[in-house]
């Protein structure tokens, strides 16, 4: 029979995370805690950089992106598994996969560059600390994250547009809880060499770019320390990068644990999609937290805002 004749599939069903129905509410109440504290969090994080202005300064610029960014990625996936967790039919239209997927991958994409771009900064005030100024302006960061961003979004166009180009006409069953390409890439029925390349191409080019920037501005970085005679010069310019460099670790820890576990027989496909998990919901409810326990400036403005905000209620 022909491929191309069959039936064009309109919607896909997102396989929960739980196959068992006595689970799905405490799984909803728990992840929309999550999510409302992810909220929250990058949300206070962008009022403290809004409205302090000690805070106006090239790192928490890039900070106040990545809050961004740590909003809207999960907002890519999480309401969507929520309402899927206390409906019976676990649907999604094929325009709204390929929206969930476009959004989702172009947020990560830009989240790589802005830790590298990031990296790049804390590079700079560190080992050029006189030259900072003169190199980390206004325009300069703008051109920066604008290139983080429209780098991000550009591959996510590519890949969503070959991924979705692909017929569809085997099971309709997406075997995670959001669309992803490897699982979409998965239920095609033509031939998916092109989209697999590309994500092993063009997102390898630009995934190992992004981290190389990453690791060699750490190298130089950590270099550049560790010849500091001072033990209070070396914690100074420590704590300037050490909440970026958590943050780092987590993201690559996370994703890499995420996809490049190796395929075992013995985990299940629901444990599989929990850790899938860890990159897409828990990391960016757990970068404000890092960025406001380790940063004396970020207390600071938030302890401001929430006292100014007292003061009003009281009065």
């Amino acid at each position: 029979m022909d491929v191309y004749n069959q039936t064009t599939i309109k919607e896909f069903i997102l396989i929960g995370l739980s196959d068992l129905p006595q689970v799905r509410y405490p799984l909803f109440v728990a992840f929309a805690a999550v999510y409302q504290v992810t909220l929250v969090g990058n949300g206070a994080i962008l009022l403290a950089i809004g409205t302090e202005k000690k805070l106006h300064t090239p790192m928490y610029y890039f900070l106040a992106n990545l809050s961004c960014l740590d909003i809207f990625c999960p907002s890519a996936t999480v309401p969507k598994m929520l309402e899927n967790l206390l409906a019976k039919k676990q649907s999604i239209s094929f325009v709204g996969c390929a929206l969930q997927l476009f959004f989702l991958v172009a947020l990560a994409g830009t989240e790589v560059f802005l830790l590298a771009v990031m990296a790049y900064d804390r590079y700079v005030a560190i080992c050029f600390p006189l030259r900072y100024t003169l190199i980390m302006t206004k325009g300069h960061c703008i051109q920066l994250t604008a290139s983080t961003w429209a780098a991000g979004f550009l591959n996510s166009l590519v890949h969503t547009v070959f991924t979705f180009r692909l017929t569809f006409c085997k099971s309709n069953q997406v075997n995670q809880y959001y669309c992803d390409i490897p699982p979409v890439v998965a239920l095609s029925c033509s031939s998916t060499y092109v989209a697999e390349m590309l994500v092993v191409v063009l997102g390898g080019i630009l995934g190992i770019s992004a981290f190389l920037i990453t690791g060699i501005s750490y190298i130089y970085i950590i270099s550049t320390i560790l010849k500091i005679r001072s033990a209070e010069g070396k914690r100074k310019a420590f704590s300037t990068c050490a909440s970026h460099f958590i943050v780092v670790c987590l993201f690559y820890g996370t994703t890499i644990f995420t996809y490049v576990r190796p395929s075992s027989s013995h985990h299940s496909a629901a444990r599989d999609r929990l850790i899938s998990m860890l990159y897409g919901v828990i990391t960016p409810m757990l970068n404000p937290m890092i960025y406001s326990l380790r940063n004396t400036e970020v207390k600071g403005a938030l302890r401001k805002v929430l006292c100014h905000k007292t003061s009003l209620q009281q009065g």
